[in-house]
């Protein structure tokens, strides 16, 4: 038995074009084309014997002892036993192509060896000792970090966790330019600890207690869903299907995008700000890519009052979007902090905050003390994550899966009117419904064109099955 493994949800019906049965029809047609058993790529890896405790004993432990907040997806939760490279076994022996890499987590495949390696040697040496004393690997890996950054980035504090860099990030701001506010866009995610969640505006993240003090969210500069945009808006292989009267050069959606910000400014924060921030891809919104060229107004605006500006890399960093190895450059700017986690530890929890030398300094006026982070295990780790990523040219390959990828979802797209919009960049990719759901692809970037293949026909049998069952309901 196999399976696709990623942010999988049920399937809605809609409607943005439809005539009665029409998907049905097209299904009929596109039958000899596409509607074949998908048929997993062969793996020479085979997983060790699972020995842990019976499913439903798990199972019961789950709901009895640990927090209910720590939600499962699917009706019958994964139970997943071992991981190698874009692959995951279950307790039962089966293999799943993971398209969802641990949430954006498992940059270069789980258990790669050269990270475990590096990782396993380290365990053997020294685990840790705070960073109240000196040890080789964190001004090693601060260096190697550093110099893939543009000047003038080129001071990192290490934390654990991305919500933990963008707190750090939000305090940074703030005591630097000593301003209060910050700006954030809606639909971003930033975070769920008490600070950043004032970042992160995405009702279901919220609680019914007081969050949010001095962080206003401003409208999200959205080509598919927004007023604005349309086919020659965002940097992608895939537009919208929507048209628009934009030219080479010339985005009007921005224009009008960055008037709604100015309205921000002029209305809802004081003159002076502490800051703004962004994710170059939203991420957990579902892929959204902002038209061309607006970051780099909005930065400039932020500038003007004094505020800085904050790129949360968290799931656009190193080399997933495939043309950049980080998600700002694809904007032509250079952000004041950078923030950073997930695929730089390949799954072990680490995190960065990577700044400018004056706004660091201002972080030292006090006593800011981490006791993990910049550990001598987590340092390692991601010093052979970048190795990886720049020796297996991972990179490139998100550039080159990606797009394929990327187009190959949108021939689905244009066949089945309930799927809205394909978009993304490299190893990013979302695919919105019609109605209520977006699906997002986001796996190691060690993928292949045979498991994109894959993926695609895994996907659009999910559609055919749909719309068939939709049918025999009316």
């Amino acid at each position: 038995m196999a399976g696709a493994l990623g942010r999988l949800g049920p399937l809605w019906a809609g409607s943005r074009r439809r005539q009665p049965g029409s998907d049905i029809f097209r299904q009929q047609e596109l039958k000899s084309t596409f509607a074949r058993q998908a048929k997993m790529p062969p793996c020479d890896f085979s997983p060790a014997k699972y020995e842990s405790y019976p499913y439903e004993h798990l199972l019961k432990i789950r709901k009895q002892n640990v927090s209910p907040s720590l939600v499962t997806y699917y009706k019958k939760p994964l139970l997943l036993h071992q991981g190698h490279m874009q692959w995951l076994f279950d307790y039962e022996g089966r293999r799943y192509l993971d398209l969802f890499a641990g949430i954006v987590t498992v940059s270069v495949g789980h258990c790669h060896p050269k990270v475990t390696a590096a990782a396993q040697k380290q365990l053997d040496r020294l685990w840790h000792t705070t960073n109240i004393y000196m040890h080789p690997s964190i001004q090693e890996y601060a260096e190697k970090l550093t110099a893939l950054l543009p000047d003038p980035l080129k001071v990192v504090y290490l934390t654990n966790s991305g919500s933990e860099a963008n707190d750090l990030a939000m305090f940074m701001a703030r005591l630097y330019t000593r301003n209060f506010d910050l700006i954030c866009f809606r639909g971003g995610y930033h975070g769920a600890s008490p600070y950043a969640l004032g970042l992160t505006s995405i009702g279901s993240y919220k609680h019914g207690v007081a969050n949010g003090f001095g962080c206003q969210t401003t409208m999200l500069p959205d080509v598919f869903r927004g007023p604005w945009g349309g086919s020659h808006c965002r940097d992608s292989p895939v537009q919208t299907i929507r048209k628009c009267s934009c030219s080479q050069g010339s985005c009007e959606a921005n224009d009008w995008y960055i008037e709604q910000f100015k309205d921000t400014l002029d209305t809802c924060v004081p003159k002076k700000i502490a800051g703004f921030i962004a994710e170059p891809i939203q991420g957990v919104n579902g892929a959204v890519q902002y038209p061309k060229g607006f970051l780099k107004k909005a930065f400039q605006l932020v500038h003007e009052r004094g505020g800085v500006c904050i790129a949360d890399e968290v799931q656009t960093g190193f080399g997933r979007t495939g043309s950049h190895f980080w998600g700002f450059q694809t904007h032509d700017i250079v952000p004041d902090i950078v923030t950073m986690a997930k695929g730089i530890g390949n799954g072990f929890p680490m995190a960065a905050v990577v700044t400018k030398p004056e706004i660091a300094n201002s972080l030292a006026q006090n006593l800011h003390f981490n006791t993990f982070g910049g550990n001598p295990v987590a340092c390692v780790a991601g010093s052979a994550v970048l190795d990886v990523i720049a020796e297996a040219g991972l990179q490139k390959n998100s550039e080159e899966v990606g797009t394929y990828m990327l187009l190959e979802f949108a021939k689905l797209r244009d066949n089945f009117e309930i799927i809205g919009d394909v978009r993304g960049k490299g190893l990013m990719i979302g695919i919105e419904m019609v109605k209520n759901k977006t699906f997002r692809i986001k796996p190691p970037m060690c993928i292949t064109k045979q498991d994109a293949d894959f993926a695609v026909e895994v996907f659009h049998a999910a559609v055919m099955r749909h719309l068939e069952r939709t049918a025999a309901k009316d």
